[in-house]
Formats: C-alpha cells, sequence, structure tokens
C-alpha cells in the first residue's frame, strides 16, 4: 500500500483576472502549484507526485520546471472532475488498495498537523476521506434578487477541503460512472457510490485562491506558520 498525489491544475483562472492561471501566481517568490506540492511531500511518504495540466498549458515548465519526484500528465478535461479521472486512467504501477491524494493546487497552505490526522484517522479505512471544517457563520437562502428568505440550519453541516485522499480502487469506480464528471470534490462522487466518505478536521487556514485578494491572506498564513515553526 503506498501513497501518491495528484494535483489537478487545469484551471485556467478565468475568476482570477490574471495573464495567467492563478496556480502559477508568485507566493512568497515561488509558484502557488510549488508550494502544495512541496507542502504533500514535506508530510507524507509520497511513492509518486502526479500534477494533471491543460494540454495546452505552457506555464508549468517556465516557472516550476522539471522535477525528479514529479510526474506531469497533460490529461486537463472540462472540469475538475473530467481532469482527475483522465489522470487516474494515465497511472500505472498503482495497486487497488494503494492512496490517492487527491489536492487542490491553489491551497498553498495545508498544514503538516492536518496533513497528519489525515493520514493516521484513514490508515484503516476501506474508502477514504477528506479534510473539511464545520460551518461556523449563520446561512442565508436567498431568492433570484439576492434578497435573504430564509436562514438555513448548519448543525452538521461541514466544508469540505483539499487533500481528499480514497483508495485507487474506489475513485476510479466512483468517477467513472456516468455523470460523475460533474462531481465538485471527489468526495461527491464517492458519496454517489453509497459510500460515506469520512471527515477528519481540517484547519481554516487551508485556504483556497480564487480570487487576487486571496493572495495576501495566504502570505500573511504562510508567514504566521514559518514564525510557528522558528519558534518552536
Amino acid at each position: 500500500m503506498r501513497y501518491h498525489a495528484l494535483i489537478p491544475a487545469a484551471g485556467n483562472g478565468s475568476r482570477f483576472s490574471a495573464e495567467s492561471p492563478k496556480q502559477y501566481w508568485l507566493l512568497e517568490g515561488k509558484p502557488v502549484l510549488q508550494h502544495s506540492i512541496e507542502r504533500l511531500a514535506a508530510a507524507f511518504p509520497l511513492y509518486r507526485t502526479y500534477v494533471a495540466l491543460a494540454i495546452d498549458d505552457s506555464w508549468f515548465e517556465r516557472t516550476i520546471g522539471a522535477r525528479a519526484d514529479v510526474t506531469v500528465l497533460r490529461c486537463g478535461g472540462e472540469t475538475r472532475a473530467q481532469t482527475v479521472r483522465n489522470a487516474l486512467r494515465a497511472l500505472s504501477d498503482v495497486a487497488r488498495d494503494d492512496w490517492i491524494l487527491v489536492h487542490d493546487a491553489v491551497r498553498p497552505c495545508i498544514d503538516s498537523a492536518s496533513l497528519s490526522r489525515l493520514k493516521d484517522e484513514l490508515a484503516d479505512d476501506s474508502i477514504g476521506g477528506l479534510l473539511a471544517v464545520p460551518v461556523n457563520g449563520t446561512l442565508k437562502r436567498a431568492d433570484h434578487n439576492e434578497r435573504g428568505i430564509r436562514t438555513e440550519s448548519r448543525q452538521d453541516l461541514w466544508q469540505a477541503q483539499t487533500p481528499q485522499m480514497f483508495r485507487y480502487g474506489v475513485l476510479c469506480e466512483a468517477l467513472a460512472r456516468p455523470g460523475a464528471e460533474l462531481a465538485t470534490d471527489e468526495a461527491q462522487a464517492v458519496e454517489a457510490l453509497g459510500s460515506k466518505p469520512r471527515l477528519v478536521a481540517g484547519s481554516s487556514t487551508n485556504v483556497k485562491i480564487t480570487y487576487r485578494d486571496d493572495l495576501q491572506l495566504a502570505a500573511a498564513i504562510l508567514a504566521c506558520q514559518h514564525r510557528s515553526r522558528t519558534s518552536s
């Protein structure tokens, strides 16, 4: 049983309003994607890291370049689920019970403590699970005019994060089902099998960079994490 990291990075950054996709924007002097790659490698005994890119991606080689521990797969699809499914089909030397860690390219602040919990709590799980945090804000349902019509209960609601870690065989089966390409994360596809992924406590600092302002927040989190490590 081995660990394989899979980072879908085929997005074009349409919501980021930048000249390059958000995964290549510089954060503390390195591309956001490089931070994500290095965080996973530092916390897990990875057999291999795979980065799934768009077929016409020209930024990876220019900004990150060849790495001995990374295999680039040019198999990006129209949706995240399609990209992950294409990447799984391209993998070789992977056993059915091996773990696949799927991590957002734009979550550069994932912390070692959360990754350790994920590895430890799922060690003997036959399916897998994901990092998530309980929803703690008030939730409002809006009408088409963006006016609040009611308050929704947040009881038992969690906000999904990544990495999401599943057995290779389970994930392949889940993403092969009709309609799986519409799943917004791997856990949703696995749920459609009738399985119940385990929720593992993540951290509010595991932010996802979606808009330009998110870079400032990520930089502040990284600086805090660096200070914490040097002072301990």
